[in-house]
């Protein structure tokens, strides 16, 4: 999952993913294919978004 543009994260930003991504495997052992996990992306995309920001910011 790490790739290597991602920024450093922090705790916090860790255990917010961990967790999504838990949530995201629960709903797939209710039937793979059946349930959509387009929300839980989106809000893994947006700590990571959020994160590259903060990387900028402190880069300037």
């Amino acid at each position: 999952m790490s790739n290597h543009q991602d920024p450093p994260l922090t705790t916090t930003e860790k255990a917010r993913i961990a967790g999504l991504v838990a949530r995201m495997c629960k709903r797939e052992m209710a039937g793979p294919g059946r349930v959509h996990q387009a929300d839980l992306q989106r809000r893994v995309d947006r700590i990571l978004d959020d994160a590259r920001e903060r990387q900028a910011k402190a880069g300037k």
